[in-house]
């Protein structure tokens, strides 16, 4: 955890407990930090700076020598919860070269005639990277449940068979850091609000997401058995309101930086001799 006396608060406080309720959520509270907006600006461009250095540290561990650990970063939530803002302001903050990032929408044909891990399993981060989802394979236990797209002994299946499979991914030297993104109707209303009032933004508009609202009860009972059955010791969720970007962004950056510090990363020594090397180079 990081040893920042401001923000180190915020990783215990938006860890999923059992026993939490989705329905319990203030999605414009900042669990872990008393500031305002103006306060968190020079924590989050410090804390983003120390980001990108652990960023750098990962994917260069991964570069002469046998060390295939990795993180992947899981952005789950409705639209307009701030999931591409996440993207932009949080992971925009490091190296692209070591990140790998994969939206995922509707299933392809070739997608659909596969297992519903299959097309995760190809967009996994290699050795080094910081692997972004934005959705993910829960969306085989959300949308696809709340919709009825496939059985419930289908789609109740899944639950056991994500916990097997980032069992794998972690034993394999992934981390994983799940993020439940919750925004309120209101403030989902006014953020699609503000995509209908600029042309620029009318590409990001889904007619669909009106009706989305309209089940958001279904939604809430969803998402209540994705924290309760696969929140684990090995990948725990975290919950993070997000009516307040600036918050979840400095959150989202903060649970990053806890990943990447229990790593305890180190530059690889030269696999050269380095005085050899700059004699070499002076004399050319």
């Amino acid at each position: 955890m990081s040893s920042d006396p401001v923000t180190s608060p915020i990783v215990d406080a938006v860890r999923f407990r059992a026993g939490d309720k989705v329905a319990d959520l203030n999605p414009s509270a900042t669990p872990g930090f008393d500031g305002a907006k103006a306060d968190a600006a020079p924590v989050q461009a410090a804390r983003s700076n120390r980001l990108a250095e652990l960023q750098e540290l990962l994917y260069a561990s991964s570069k002469g020598r046998d060390d295939a650990r990795s993180v992947l970063l899981v952005l789950q939530g409705m639209d307009a919860a701030g999931k591409g803002g996440i993207v932009k302001h949080v992971v925009g903050a490091v190296n692209p070269m070591g990140v790998r990032y994969t939206a995922f929408g509707k299933p392809t044909p070739e997608e659909l005639a596969h297992d519903f891990l299959w097309r995760i399993r190809r967009a996994l981060p290699p050795p080094g990277h910081i692997g972004v989802f934005d959705r993910s394979h829960y969306e085989d236990v959300l949308i696809v449940r709340v919709h009825n797209l496939v059985p419930p002994e289908v789609w109740g299946a899944r639950y056991d068979e994500i916990n097997a499979f980032e069992r794998e991914l972690v034993d394999g030297g992934m981390t994983l850091v799940k993020v439940a993104m919750f925004i309120s109707l209101d403030e989902q209303k006014k953020q699609l609000l503000e995509r209908l009032d600029d042309p620029t933004k009318y590409w990001k508009y889904n007619p669909g997401d009106i009706d989305e609202r309209l089940k958001w009860p279904q939604y809430q009972e969803a998402y209540q058995a994705v924290l309760d059955r696969t929140s684990t010791d090995y990948a725990p969720w975290h919950v993070v309101p997000c009516d307040r970007r600036w918050y979840s962004r400095l959150a989202v950056t903060e649970l990053l930086i806890e990943a990447l510090e229990g790593l305890d990363l180190s530059y690889p020594p030269a696999n050269f001799d380095v005085d050899a090397e700059r004699k070499r180079l002076l004399e050319s």
